[in-house]
């Protein structure tokens, strides 16, 4: 079958609350009073019902590992170019989820520490100079930054630009990617 990522997608969390609704209904089927007349006694009764759900839940699954194994495939085959960086779909997805969010916590933290610094530095009067300029004047002392401000402020608008395209196309991909499961 054939279906665009974004529809398969779809499909997988449609298929899990089918999965959640067939759990839940197994679970009113368990057991009863035997006085009490099956159920699902019109339909094979109640052990046929559960085998039946048992196995659609397993044909679920199945699909939903073959979807999965069908989108990785397809990302690892599709390579994306973003901001002069060019990976395969599937290494910049792990890019996002297991680097991107790191680095950009810790240039914020970073810039944030600067910015206390350097107010600190002004409520004690020394003046702020950067690390190559460095003199400092013995009776006042100047507070030194060791990066580059406008360097740290480029590379915050890169991590923003880099993961807004990488949205956009991995959108733009997913609507228009087919796949076959």
């Amino acid at each position: 079958m054939k279906t665009t990522i974004t529809e398969a997608l779809a499909d997988i969390k449609t298929s899990m609350a089918r999965i959640t609704k067939k759990r839940q209904s197994i679970k009113s089927f368990l057991g009863r009073d035997a006085r009490i007349r099956d159920p699902m006694e019109n339909e094979g009764g109640s052990r046929e019902f559960i085998r039946r759900e048992l196995q659609s839940i397993a044909d679920l699954e199945t699909k939903i590992v073959n979807i999965r194994s069908a989108i990785q495939a397809s990302n690892l085959a599709t390579e994306l170019e973003i901001e002069g960086r060019r990976m395969s779909l599937s290494n910049w997805l792990n890019w996002r989820r297991e680097v991107s969010q790191g680095v950009k916590g810790f240039m914020a933290e970073v810039a944030a520490v600067l910015d206390q610094q350097r107010k600190q530095a002004t409520q004690r009067g020394q003046p702020t100079t950067y690390a190559a300029a460095a003199m400092p004047d013995p009776q006042i002392g100047e507070w030194v930054v060791n990066v580059s401000e406008k360097e740290l402020a480029e590379q915050i608008d890169q991590m923003e630009m880099t993961l807004g395209q990488l949205d956009g196309k991995l959108s733009l991909l997913n609507a228009t990617t087919v796949i076959d499961i």
